[in-house]
């Protein structure tokens, strides 16, 4: 008897984590589907899923999502994520001679990128520190 109770606990604790893992996907696909709208509907160059990742952190800002309610979607998504590039690749080696074609603007831009962020990053933790003392 102790058993069958122990089987109905444990099934009942799965059925639970599989209805917090839908809820947290249909949160996550939602605000992925606004974002799409929004884009489709403005025609702005930002990128659906940009935008509704926007919307999504700022309806978790705001308190209307809670960030439990978007957790358990979120770690599989990042447990998972080498997976969602695998796609990428395979189209970067498809494109190989364009790459090969546009590396230069492509590195400049990355080093560039980069050195930009590094300098702003460095003025501003300097501005932050001397205004502490």
């Amino acid at each position: 008897m102790l058993v069958v109770l122990y089987a109905v606990k444990m099934i009942k604790d799965r059925l639970l984590q599989l209805v917090h893992l839908l809820i947290s996907l249909a949160l996550i696909m939602g605000a992925l589907g606004i974002g799409n709208t929004i884009q489709n509907l403005t025609g702005v160059s930002v990128p659906g899923s940009v935008i509704g990742m926007l919307v999504l952190f700022f309806s978790m800002t705001l308190g209307l999502v809670k960030v439990e309610w978007v957790k358990p979607g979120a770690t599989l998504f990042i447990r998972y994520m080498i997976l969602l590039f695998v796609p990428i690749s395979v189209g970067l080696m498809q494109h190989f001679d364009m790459l090969l074609a546009n590396a230069l603007p492509i590195i400049a831009s990355a080093v560039g990128g980069s050195l930009i962020v590094l300098v702003s990053l460095a003025w501003f933790i300097d501005y932050l520190l001397k205004e502490k003392h």
